[in-house]
């Protein structure tokens, strides 16, 4: 289908009548339908990324306003960073919850956004030398074996997060009725509904607890006070960040995984839209980076693609960056409710933990889908022992101390992997110990 120009003012050309998208057609990047019906698609990635977004930032005790005004501004960066070349939503990363409640302790939150901070720039600066020497550098460090086994061992680092908030006395252990309502909601809604709804679940899970436990009266009287008394108006709850090396060493392993959160999100667009959008592959690196450098001297969380959104995009064919903008101007619109923030502080421990238990399963079994989807060979020693050994490091959270540093879990787990992998491949391919490719079964014997 032909696109109709719009406006030479316009970075957008209207696709087709603007009404609809006919079968087996998509609305590319750089089209748009009618304005009404881009805000109705916008509307629906907000709601998309909403329930995840949140989520990080009860767990991690950061304001969520905040946190949900800094998710919208940095989706307006990262659009005009790729020239609008890449439809995203960048959402609360949950690969920096464990870092973060790491980094809180002794260090507080303005600690744990200076880890933040340095891990974003180093984000950017890898969406640099990206850039400049494209992107197989990135897969050639991280091939799928590894990139597995630090998605799979940060979920399995945050099990005791849902259980009771990580010694806190929350979560699951607090409030065990309702977090198993929650979880239950979860379960059905993801199999009762169909296409956008069932993609709400989580949500949809939460307001079922919620509701629960306000009718049980065992929701935090703080919180509903707080809620009664905010402006409906305002500015988010900013927090400046204080730099430590204990905070900079717990968090930085995490742009491990934005990198191939990132090249994930690239890759997935490219084959939804029949475009190659290797070269726009730095420029996302330096656009999630930045966003991140800006969330954490603001007090927000660490941005990241999201998954969600590419779910709205493939239901709808629609990944006109225009819809896009209308989210991010929505979320910041949003973040400027400290009354619809502190909304959101009335969630109730359970009903977090009921939703973590599904959230972070999911974590640990996306680590399990990428090695399924990449077809990694475990008849290999070599990828064998490099998940194997991250993946126990990751979910017993080892620790090491050193002086005043220390480096846990996810940190330990990260580098045990990349040692281990390019350590043992190494020693093999001196020795002349790799063992040949192992042949797919005949389906036919």
């Amino acid at each position: 289908m032909t696109p109709t120009p719009t406006s030479r003012w316009s970075p957008w050309t209207r696709h087709g009548d603007g009404r609809s998208v006919t079968p087996g057609d998509v609305v590319h990047p750089d089209e748009r339908l009618s304005w009404p019906r881009t805000i109705g698609v916008g509307v629906q990635h907000v709601v998309a990324m909403f329930g995840a977004t949140f989520t990080v930032p009860l767990i991690t005790g950061f304001p969520p306003a905040t946190t949900l005004f800094f998710s919208g501004l940095g989706t307006l960066l990262f659009l005009l960073i790729t020239g609008n070349r890449l439809p995203s939503y960048l959402g609360s990363s949950f690969a920096f919850i464990a870092p973060v409640l790491a980094a809180k302790t002794g260090g507080g939150i303005s600690a744990a956004l200076g880890g933040i901070v340095v891990a974003g720039a180093a984000l950017a600066l890898v969406g640099v030398l990206v850039q400049l020497a494209g992107a197989r550098w990135i897969d050639a460090l991280m091939p799928p074996v590894v990139t597995g086994a630090i998605v799979a061992l940060i979920g399995l680092n945050l099990a005791p997060v849902a259980w009771d908030g990580g010694g806190s006395g929350t979560g699951v252990k607090a409030q065990p009725l309702i977090a198993v309502v929650t979880l239950v909601a979860i379960l059905i809604a993801t199999v009762l509904f169909r296409g956008f709804l069932a993609r709400l679940s989580i949500l949809l899970g939460v307001v079922v607890g919620w509701v629960l436990a306000a009718v049980l009266g065992q929701l935090d009287e703080a919180a509903v006070s707080r809620l009664r008394s905010e402006d409906w108006f305002g500015l988010p709850d900013f927090h400046t960040p204080t730099f430590s090396l204990r905070a900079v060493v717990l968090v930085i392993p995490v742009i491990l995984v934005l990198i191939a959160e990132n090249a994930g999100h690239v890759k997935a667009v490219a084959a939804m839209t029949g475009r190659n959008l290797d070269r726009q592959m730095g420029r996302a690196f330096l656009g999630d980076g930045i966003a991140t450098v800006l969330a954490g001297s603001g007090g927000g969380s660490g941005t990241t693609t999201y998954a969600e959104n590419i779910g709205v995009m493939a239901a709808t064919r629609v990944y006109s960056t225009a819809a896009y903008w209308v989210a991010g101007v929505a979320a910041v619109l949003l973040g400027l409710s400290p009354k619809f923030g502190a909304l959101i502080l009335t969630v109730p421990a359970g009903v977090l933990g009921g939703a973590t238990t599904a959230l972070y399963g999911l974590i640990a079994i996306l680590g399990a889908r990428i090695w399924i989807e990449n077809r990694v060979d475990f008849h290999d020693p070599v990828n064998l022992m490099t998940a194997a050994v991250a993946v126990i490091v990751g979910a017993a959270n080892y620790t090491v101390t050193a002086g005043d540093l220390s480096f846990s879990g996810i940190a330990l787990g990260t580098g045990a992997a990349l040692v281990i992998y390019h350590g043992m491949r190494l020693i093999a391919h001196l020795r002349g110990t790799t063992p040949e490719p192992r042949q797919p079964p005949n389906p036919e014997l």
